[in-house]
């Protein structure tokens, strides 16, 4: 399996640091951010394919990000968590464009198939339009 990048996005410090270091494990370089302005800095420049964004932050939300993100790199895609009890929050964030939505707490088992998809999804995409995955 080659290796590829995604971004990680969460105000939790260890729910982040723990998930990129599972996510290494299995061949995924995992950036982090542990708010919405790094992430989007991160997304200017180094444009992964995937970001997975916690939707509930201090300062830049996660909605905030996703809409920056649809509106200047739409073949970056977006897998949301969400928690406590905040699935409208991301239904919200799906007719906004994001691939999909996960409830916190996350099992891996379930969160790196639905990256991988959207990972395929952004190579589509961004083949299509002509440039490099």
């Amino acid at each position: 399996m080659e290796k590829w990048t995604a971004l990680l996005v969460d105000d939790e410090v260890e729910f982040v640091s723990t998930l990129a270091e599972r996510l290494e494990l299995r061949g995924i370089e995992a950036l982090t951010a542990t708010d919405g302005q790094e992430a989007l800095e991160i997304v200017a420049d180094r444009r992964p394919p995937v970001v997975v964004l916690d939707l509930l932050m201090p300062g830049v939300g996660g909605l905030d990000v996703l809409r920056h993100i649809r509106a200047n790199y739409p073949d970056v895609e977006v897998i949301l968590l969400t928690g406590h009890g905040s699935t409208q929050d991301g239904i919200h964030g799906m007719r906004l464009g994001a691939f999909d939505f996960l409830m916190k707490p996350v099992k891996i088992e379930e969160l790196i198939p639905k990256m991988v998809e959207a990972r395929a999804k952004a190579v589509r995409a961004t083949a299509d339009q002509g440039g490099e995955p």
